[in-house]
């Protein structure tokens, strides 16, 4: 849980800079400080739990991730 809630925190800042903007998955990998390969298995869960949602380019390699409206929330109740 604990590394969740560190991609949740840093999609949580990169939100606050650029609201209503999805966040690219190169961006979130560097901020959150995670591998690329780790981050995508961490945002599936994420995705499944009806946080975020993840939209991946054509070959699955790049993307990008945003927050859903009660991911939202949950972290502005948890974040700010």
């Amino acid at each position: 849980m604990t590394v969740l809630a560190g991609v949740l925190e840093a999609l949580w800042r990169i939100n606050a800079e650029w609201p209503d903007k999805p966040c690219t998955l190169a961006k979130l990998s560097k901020q959150a400080q995670r591998p690329m390969s780790a981050l995508r298995r961490q945002l599936t869960m994420l995705e499944e739990a009806g946080l975020v949602t993840l939209a991946l380019d054509e070959g699955g390699v790049t993307g990008t991730v945003q927050f859903t409206a009660g991911g939202r929330q949950m972290a502005a109740e948890i974040f700010a």
